[in-house]
């Protein structure tokens, strides 16, 4: 659950490390002005829109450490651990590997998604967010 107390700590941070008033940080995620009133003021919390609202328009705000605090604000670029799909020469002696097998690749292909147009091509997914039943959640996006 959403600790409001919290939240509220961490919006505020986001609006001190910006040097936004309420009523300009409103305006930039296009939300109501009396919104992010009620939510400082501990009166409301925040919906699930008003929370990707800010996830899109500040990508510094990491979405798990606007939640729950975890994490760190700014985010910082995470490099992705790298995969060792190689192999020594001792592992394919030991796996029994002929010349006919099929090599194991140095380096995994990077294939971009397509993003998913409706059947009228009219609308294209933006985000996809997963919320686990422990918490935590998932947030995938299409650059």
């Amino acid at each position: 659950m959403l600790n409001n107390t919290e939240f509220t700590k961490r919006l505020e941070n986001i609006l001190e490390y910006y040097s936004l008033s309420a009523s300009s940080f409103a305006d930039q995620i296009d939300v109501g002005r009396s919104s992010i009133s009620h939510i400082l003021s501990g009166r409301n919390k925040p919906s699930l829109d008003f929370i990707m609202k800010i996830a899109d328009s500040f990508p510094e705000v990491d979405l798990y450490w606007l939640l729950k605090g975890e994490g760190s604000f700014p985010k910082k670029e995470d490099t992705p651990p790298s995969i060792n799909t190689s192999t020594t020469v001792e592992q394919q002696s030991s796996l029994n590997f002929s010349e006919t097998d099929v090599p194991i690749p140095t380096q995994l292909d990077k294939v971009p998604p397509k993003p998913y147009k409706s059947p009228d091509d009219a609308k294209t997914i933006k985000k996809v967010v997963i919320l686990y039943t422990d918490g935590t959640f998932e947030a995938f996006s299409h650059l």
